[in-house]
């Protein structure tokens, strides 16, 4: 009897138990969730077997395509280092198995395309694991966004530093790709993208890049602009250097609002402590003692419980998550961008294959009239009155009118 997944849930393969496979699982078996993790693969034997046993999976294995192939799982969930998504995609989709990736999907645009066909052409469901755009306050600031709370998004910015990753792999730029730009810019370059629209497409960027603290090869600070159709510009900010913990914010202008959002540093819980008692503050704390910015739910402030669901309501009702693997490969190719400005000095195209958007309008300049000239601003005095500032479009004189 075929298995109805929407009351008996999911059986998972982990391909992965370090950090990430790690916060995947405790999201998947918490709140007496259906989808659960019934193999977990490593390389590590030792490592398979002690997740298996800290985590409540039922089984482990060392054997890549074993673990791919196991009869009793439907789907498989990369939680690998960069360089093995390619191959591993390959195989699960030759299984015909749904397949949820981590961040970033790919090192290049090239491969990440690759991937995007392989799974179209198997027919398989295929989810981009980008945690940080389910966090609560994301999606919350997306509907105010999407309601048109905020206008028309002229400016949209996204920082994440803190002080480096956690597995040897990701500082090794042949197997990561890059450094801090590919780990954490994807976070950021998807925020941006879903604050300004997924129709509005990338255009070009203007990135700086350095190894300024660590003696690694790879880029352990960035910052980047890119520019999208509509007229409006994303920023972000990247680090590896960063002392203190991990700082995420989040910024939004528009014609008609703005928002400021802080996830994870100073978020409204602080505690004092000598150092008593326990070790673990939150992600990436430097500190155990001192005051200290803990975090309440940590799987639920970086997004992964909404991730997970959206990922699984969406394959039982057969429609496209919130984040796809078209996502990644368009984030890819910005990052490709960001690089190859980094190597010339100049605004640099995002080369897209296959550009799949809509399209937007440019942003429209608001007029309104008075007396025969364009308002361009008005305020309210300190003494109460009210000020005008208007163009004389037939001179282009500017003038204060008070009344």
């Amino acid at each position: 009897m075929r298995r109805d997944h929407r009351l008996d849930g999911h059986k998972v393969t982990m391909l992965g138990a370090g950090l990430i496979g790690l916060f995947y699982t405790q999201t998947l078996h918490s709140r007496r969730n259906r989808d659960l993790v019934q193999v977990v693969y490593s390389r590590s034997e030792e490592r398979a077997r002690t997740f298996a046993q800290e985590n409540g999976v039922p089984e482990y294995s060392t054997e890549l395509e074993s673990a791919i192939s196991h009869a009793e799982t439907d789907t498989v969930v990369v939680a690998l280092p960069n360089d093995l998504h390619e191959q591993v995609v390959e195989l699960v989709a030759q299984q015909g198995k749904a397949i949820l990736c981590t961040k970033p999907l790919a090192r290049t645009a090239e491969e990440a395309k690759r991937m995007l066909e392989a799974v179209e052409r198997a027919g398989v469901f295929a989810g981009y694991l980008e945690d940080l755009c389910y966090t609560p306050k994301t999606l919350k600031a997306l509907r105010l966004v999407q309601q048109g709370q905020v206008g028309d998004v002229t400016w949209a910015r996204s920082r994440e530093t803190h002080g480096g990753p956690h597995s040897a792999w990701f500082w090794d730029r042949r197997q990561a790709g890059g450094g801090a730009i590919v780990d954490l810019g994807c976070h950021c370059i998807e925020i941006v993208r879903n604050f300004v629209g997924k129709d509005n497409r990338p255009l070009e960027v203007m990135c700086w890049a350095d190894t300024l603290v660590h003696p690694i090869e790879a880029d352990d600070n960035g910052i980047a602009l890119i520019k999208f159709e509509s007229g409006a510009i994303g920023q972000f900010e990247v680090s590896w250097t960063f002392r203190g913990g991990m700082d995420l914010r989040d910024e939004v202008a528009g014609t008609e609002g703005t928002l400021w959002l802080n996830h994870f540093l100073r978020t409204g819980f602080e505690a004092f402590t000598s150092g008593e008692g326990g070790s673990y503050v939150a992600e990436k704390a430097e500190t155990a003692s001192g005051w200290l910015f803990p975090v309440g739910d940590e799987v639920s402030e970086l997004g992964y419980v909404d991730m997970f669901a959206d990922m699984f309501d969406a394959m039982d009702r057969g429609r496209q998550p919130m984040e796809t693997f078209y996502d990644g490969y368009v984030v890819n190719a910005i990052i490709d961008a960001c690089y190859r400005s980094v190597e010339s000095g100049r605004w640099e195209p995002v080369k897209l294959d296959a550009w799949r958007g809509a399209g937007v309008e440019r942003i429209a300049k608001a007029r309104r009239q008075h007396d025969g000239r364009t308002v361009i601003k008005e305020e309210t005095m300190p003494d109460g009155r009210r000020k005008l500032i208007l163009k004389d479009e037939r001179t282009g004189d500017f003038l204060d009118l008070i009344s």
